[in-house]
């Protein structure tokens, strides 16, 4: 909710032509929330997909202590998860100026109602720690969801005996979930990946057009919907 209201609102509110309703504070609100949330966002949902993976395996659950499966210790994980993109992106807030103290075109192309004072270096240590934090997430779900369904896969061929005796016309519950998996993880690896992919394009073109930018808005609002 956080994702699509900082973005969201303030991208359609730039689409019909009102560019200049943010002051400098509200810049800086909106690309702080917006990037916290967007983190958080990505790594509770990867850290969710690993408690499953553990909690599904049972070569992983048999190392695991008891606690470390337990409700309390996912919400303190998820809180940790905040904690961190809380503090990872408080120079995001540092360098976020209003739109008319724009120094670095890079930002104004994907927001046209703020600017950034990001160098060149800065911008790239910072592009090349997002990507890479962004890559991380998306492996580690691959991963996790990866291992999950082959649980799943197994445990049907197990039980298929079983199964076949009932003749029930049904399809099994391994199977159904084995395909929310995969939506869930094909929606995840491909949204992001290419709003990643379109993110990188805008800041190498000189004048991106405004369909790209709508679309890169687009793109990268979709998993959160």
């Amino acid at each position: 909710n956080l994702v699509l209201c900082c973005k969201g609102i303030s991208q359609t509110l730039a689409a019909f032509g009102l560019e200049s309703f943010l002051d400098e504070a509200g810049c800086k609100l909106v690309f702080y929330l917006h990037k916290v949330s967007r983190g958080a966002s990505l790594s509770t949902t990867c850290l969710l997909s690993g408690f499953q993976t553990i909690k599904l395996c049972p070569s992983i659950s048999r190392w695991m202590d008891l606690h470390i499966r337990s409700p309390k210790c996912i919400v303190f994980c998820c809180f940790l998860c905040w904690v961190l993109h809380f503090m990872v992106n408080i120079p995001i807030a540092m360098y976020v100026a209003g739109p008319t103290n724009s120094k670095n075109m890079s930002m104004v192309f994907v927001y046209r109602y703020c600017s950034s004072h990001l160098s060149g270096i800065l911008f790239s240590v910072t592009a090349v720690i997002y990507t890479f934090t962004d890559g991380l997430c998306l492996a580690l779900m691959l991963c996790t969801s990866i291992s999950m369904v082959l649980v799943l896969h197994r445990h049907k061929q197990r039980v298929q005996h079983i199964r076949s005796s009932r003749l029930s016309p049904r399809t099994s519950h391994e199977t159904r979930a084995t395909h929310t998996i995969l939506i869930l993880v094909s929606m995840f690896v491909s949204f992001h990946a290419l709003a990643a992919i379109l993110s990188y394009w805008i800041t190498q073109l000189q004048n991106p057009s405004q369909w790209l930018r709508s679309i890169a808005v687009l793109v990268a609002s979709g998993f959160p919907t």
